[in-house]
């Protein structure tokens, strides 16, 4: 069927912004950099407070300090000395009641004159004081024409800014955007807007952009709730018709006769847990179907993902055929690597490990292998879903830590087979409302129980003020024998203070402990990383026994003699991160200990966030407290987790909404999965606004 491409009607939301009257590339730029490139991104920027332009005395009457529009005349301008910029600019105005002073630092003499000609009366709004006994005005925030009295005297959203940009100069553009804003076709069902009272998408917009109280801008507002139900209907929608594509290829159903796996199985150095053993029968029972397998393993950090994963790699190769796990990062595939390698061997199955630094020959003889059907398993990072990369006949793949991944590239590997089935794993577990935001109803198994033999780990909390003693308790581990983890903390969006800060935390360590103090930051090269990694934690001369890191060592990397780690600043880090930190030690047998040193600046939610991870260690509640403590849009980081990235959604507040956006799309889905209907007919375009554009493909025609 031809492709329906966007339709005509969206075409003004989908310029650039520079299409907007007084938005050039240099404002363009600052507004890419806040909302995104596109006219549609501004109507999504939803205002966060009001100030009320209706306060409009006779100077008389005036109250100072509280926001006013006053009508005045202007009688005489004050430039001042060329030579004296510290002297502010002072323009005299007055009424029929009394006189005011309009003050500019730095004001341009050509500007204000043209703004306020002598002698001409002008609106002018903003906040003003007394002064010596005298009414004055430092820099108003607007000056306009008597005749645009209605755009000035009411109540103005106020937006979220950034550097470059102004309140004025943003709420133009977005002005602009509103009224490029088409009236669209209902694609709610009418019962819903009836019983919840909903205005039409177009009216829902205009008033969410237009507060008159502080209570319009509650996420539970009427125009709130609609445009949040539109997207995540939309969102719904999508994953729904990606799925159902999914699940119409046929898939080839893999079946085994379990003589791999049971050499696994007796090579085990333990026995596995109740979870791990479900876990596997339901990914036997997804691969042995007619359909493709699409299956979450949701598992606590150190609770057996691999050896489950493994064991449905070997089902393929029992079938004869191929599989591959990718990780996101180099450390995690070497590390998945190291547990499988050795069980692959047990089973007499060659398994190779496949990262970007493999080059020339050595490179070339993997992927010849990989292409010829001679290595059955296959270990590595993105490296794996590169161009020139060809399986013989690749039957699984698996993604780890897969919201690290955009979806884009999760599909990629699994395109380098002939209906390949996918499992996703993550040791970050995701809460319920999440999953269903980010994947509607995907098949999950979840390992809730720790493996035989794992110790919990002892957490406590100090201020930073403690930081000797913690140094004088590195110092005991060090003196029985024990490795120590050291994290320095996370700096808001800045990888090069993040560096400096451990950077410095090394140096003062090593004045205490020498040599056996090394450091690890994501700037360094892999090779050197790795150097460290292995003088930690395989013992290579000459040895580390502390470890200064930023939060590369967050997911993986397994040390069993480390017994200690501290954790600078832990306040800066979200729950599910210090939880993935802390499942890095305990590992072997001794006691470990986790000490979170927290800053003077500790709010009440940071105290909360410590005080969850000193009560628990259960992923799955962590995973639920850091939602309740953080809202969505943080928990996995959303920007790099593959999850959608709402615009309007508040899943604390909306909550409720998720379920009967979902059930709304099942039953489109059951009605009219082609979108063929006049109200199918809308939803598409509901999908194209926003940018779901993949799924419409999937609707099928006719």
């Amino acid at each position: 069927m031809p492709q329906r491409a966007r339709p005509e009607i969206l075409f003004p939301l989908f310029a650039p912004a520079t299409a907007l009257k007084g938005v050039g590339p240099r404002i363009g730029t600052h507004i890419e950099r806040l909302v995104g490139p596109q006219i549609v991104d501004l109507i999504w920027h939803l205002p966060g407070g009001i100030v009320d332009r209706r306060y409009s005395p006779n100077l008389v009457d005036l109250e100072a300090a509280r926001v006013t529009t006053l009508e005045l005349t202007v009688t005489k301008h004050h430039a001042p000395p060329v030579a004296n910029r510290r002297i502010p600019y002072r323009i005299d105005c007055r009424d029929d009641t009394g006189e005011i002073t309009l003050v500019y630092f730095h004001g341009r003499a050509d500007y204000l004159t043209s703004a306020l000609p002598e002698g001409e009366k002008r609106l002018v709004s903003g906040t003003a004081e007394l002064y010596d006994g005298k009414l004055q005005m430092t820099h108003p925030d607007i000056v306009a024409k008597l005749s645009e009295r209605d755009n000035v005297m009411r109540v103005q959203p106020v937006y979220a800014l950034t550097e470059g940009l102004s309140q004025n100069v943003l709420g133009k553009a977005i002005t602009g955007a509103l009224e490029r804003a088409p009236v669209l076709a209902e694609w709610l069902d009418p019962a819903l807007v009836a019983q919840r009272e909903w205005s039409s998408w177009h009216d829902a917009l205009t008033a969410a952009h237009m507060p008159r109280e502080l209570s319009d801008l509650d996420p539970a507002s009427p125009a709130r709730m609609r445009l949040a139900y539109d997207e995540l209907l939309a969102s719904q929608l999508a994953i729904m018709l990606v799925r159902s594509h999914v699940r119409k290829q046929a898939g080839r159903p893999i079946t085994g006769n379990g003589r791999l796996r049971s050499r696994v199985l007796d090579a085990l150095p333990f026995e596995m847990t109740g979870s791990q053993k479900t876990a596997i029968v339901d990914i036997e029972e997804d691969m042995g179907s007619e359909h493709r397998m699409l299956r979450l393993l949701q598992g606590d950090v150190g609770s057996g993902k691999t050896v489950v994963a493994l064991m449905a790699m070997l089902t393929a190769v029992e079938a004869g055929r191929q599989a591959a796990l990718m990780a996101p990062t180099e450390i995690l595939a070497r590390q998945h690597y190291a547990t499988i390698a050795p069980l692959a061997k047990a089973a007499g199955v060659p398994c190779v490990l496949l990262t970007g630094r493999d080059k020339g020959k050595a490179r070339a003889a993997i992927l010849e292998g990989l292409a010829a059907g001679d290595t059955p398993l296959v270990v590595g990072t993105h490296a794996l879903f590169q161009g020139d990369i060809e399986f013989d006949d690749l039957a699984v793949a698996v993604v780890d830590e897969q919201h690290r991944f955009g979806v884009h590239q999760r599909l990629l590997l699994a395109e380098k087979g002939a209906a390949v089935d996918v499992l996703l794993m993550t040791a970050t577990p995701i809460p319920r409302t999440l999953m269903l935001a980010a994947y509607g109803d995907l098949d999950e198994s979840q390992l809730r129980e720790k493996p035989a033999g794992r110790k919990p780990v002892k957490t406590t909390t100090a201020s930073v003020d403690r930081l000797e003693d913690a140094v004088a308790g590195v110092q005991r581990q060090l003196d029985t024998g024990g490795k120590v983890f050291w994290v320095c903390p996370l700096v808001e969006e800045s990888e090069t203070i993040d560096v400096a800060a451990a950077t410095a935390r090394h140096t003062a360590l090593r004045e205490r402990f020498g040599d056996r103090v090394g450091l690890v930051h994501g700037k360094m090269p892999g090779k050197e990383k790795d150097a460290v990694m292995a003088r930690f934690a395989d013992g290579v001369e000459p040895v580390i026994d502390v470890l200064v890191a930023t939060t590369v060592i967050e997911v993986g990397v397994d040390v069993p003699e480390a017994t200690v780690m501290v954790i600078e600043h832990a306040e800066r880090f979200g729950l599910a991160q210090l939880h993935q930190l802390r499942g890095r030690i305990g590992r072997g047998e001794r006691d470990a200990t986790c000490l979170l040193l927290y800053g003077h600046e500790i709010g009440q939610t940071g105290r909360e966030r410590l005080r969850v991870l000193r009560d628990t260690d259960d992923g799955f509640e962590i995973a639920e407290q850091d939602l309740r403590l953080r809202g969505a849009g943080d928990v996995l980081g959303t920007r790099q987790s593959g999850l959608p990235e709402f615009r309007m959604v508040d899943l604390e507040a909306h909550g409720e909404l998720l379920a009967m956006a979902r059930d709304d799309a099942r039953l489109i889905m059951d009605r009219d999965p082609g979108l063929e209907s006049a109200r199918g007919d809308a939803l598409r375009t509901l999908l194209y606004l926003f940018e779901r554009d993949a799924a419409v493909r999937y609707a099928r025609s006719g």
